[in-house]
């Protein structure tokens, strides 16, 4: 296997953190797809009222397909270093439980859910969240022993 000259190869920390990343990316542009993301019509800005669907299972509004984009985007720059990886893995895991937290604690149709959390967008987020968390840890301890 070569390598260009200069260039460490990335570790496997590093490639998490960018596999999870690019499906972020992924989910943010399905969510502008018709036919992927169900009732497509019904998609509002932001908000509980909107009443398009992700494969006709998780609730998404503009700003939730933003918010996926962008967050995968800040993953695939920060997976560039060890250091960047890890944070994302972690501070996204964080942040993903929270939400988690926020959907089970706020009601589906109240103000408050400004981003259009359901059921499974709860339980997503909750298994996202401890996964992110997981590779942090794990992937994170193996790279910095391996040093």
């Amino acid at each position: 296997m070569t390598h260009d000259v200069g260039v460490a190869p990335a570790t496997l920390l590093q490639k998490a953190a960018l596999v999870v990343a690019a499906v972020f990316v992924l989910v943010g542009v399905l969510g502008f797809i018709p036919g992927v993301t169900t009732d497509y019509d019904q998609m509002e800005l932001a908000g509980h009222k909107s009443g398009a669907e992700l494969l006709g299972v998780f609730g998404v509004s503009v700003l939730h397909n933003v918010v996926h984009l962008l967050f995968g985007l800040v993953g695939l720059a920060l997976a560039r270093s060890w250091a960047g990886a890890r944070a994302f893995l972690l501070g996204g895991g964080a942040i993903y439980l929270v939400l988690a937290l926020y959907g089970v604690l706020v009601d589906r149709h109240e103000k408050a859910n400004f981003v259009p959390l359901n059921d499974a967008d709860n339980w997503l987020h909750l298994v996202l969240g401890a996964a992110m968390i997981v590779l942090g840890v794990v992937l994170g301890g193996r790279a910095r022993h391996a040093h």
